[in-house]
């Protein structure tokens, strides 16, 4: 293959829970360029859709989909309705997360707990298995899980969120021994800090509006953290979890790609 054929998702179908904004909506529009048509799933109705106009005002093909990940039937439903609209799911994108509160363990409370495993951890599950359900029967596919660069740097105050991610690494990898000889590979990114609506609550005002001196400060700081000395930013993963959906991967599986910064350099 030459480069260009081995990047190019032309006549695929790509997944991405999250769409709606951050890595999900730069993963789902980086996916779109490589030529994948694109289903756009996220909570919020209006963002997935603004995701997937996005991509068909660039002369790509999209539809959206509102989606709960911790909804067992809304995720089976996604899968089915991706097939019914393109024909087939070639790839998977578990990109849906929320972070929590900070907090010590000491101090997290059950209800915390339960809120971030449903959506990081077992929405995560739910989609890898709609999608393997399917891409074992056509003998291919590519599943993405997002992971965290908490499952290698511990860090206080964020515990149930590594607890799930760190799950999800686990997840993937037992995944894709199960799945390996039906043709169907599944790897996960960790990402090190990345200015998304996530981790914009660092410089965000009460009233929703950004405090543009705290922004800055905050990339900085985190910046000064990583030996390449700045934080990510969404297409920074988006580019990753392109090259995982290509067959650019072909040979990869079980995998934890770790987009970072150079934060963690685990053997």
């Amino acid at each position: 293959m030459t480069v260009r054929e081995a990047y190019d998702l032309s006549g695929r179908t790509a997944v991405v829970t999250g769409a709606g904004s951050g890595i999900g909506r730069s993963s789902a529009l980086l996916l779109a360029e490589a030529g994948a048509a694109i289903v756009c799933a996220d909570v919020n109705e209006a963002s997935a859709k603004a995701t997937a106009e996005s991509i068909v005002d660039a002369g790509g093909r999209a539809v959206s989909a509102a989606v709960d990940v911790t909804d067992r039937a809304d995720v089976d439903q996604l899968v089915d309705g991706a097939v019914d609209a393109f024909g087939r799911v070639d790839v998977m994108c578990n990109i849906a997360g929320i972070m929590h509160e900070s907090a010590e363990i000491v101090d997290t409370t059950d209800e915390t707990l339960d809120r971030v495993l449903a959506v990081n951890l077992k929405g995560v599950f739910y989609g890898s298995r709609a999608a393997a359900r399917r891409m074992v029967g056509q003998g291919s596919g590519s599943i993405i899980n997002m992971a965290s660069g908490a499952v290698d740097v511990p860090a206080p105050g964020i515990g149930p969120y590594a607890i799930a991610k760190a799950g999800v690494a686990q997840l993937t990898k037992t995944l894709a021994i199960e799945v390996a000889k039906q043709g169907v590979r599944v790897n996960a990114v960790a990402p090190g800090f990345i200015i998304t609506g996530m981790t914009a609550r660092h410089f965000t005002n009460a009233d929703g509006t950004i405090d543009e001196a705290k922004e800055q400060a905050t990339r900085a700081g985190f910046g000064r953290m990583a030996p390449m000395g700045r934080v990510g930013e969404p297409d920074d993963i988006g580019h990753a979890v392109v090259y995982l959906a290509s067959d650019a991967s072909s040979f990869m599986t079980g995998q934890i790609l770790r987009p970072n910064g150079g934060v963690a350099m685990p053997w």
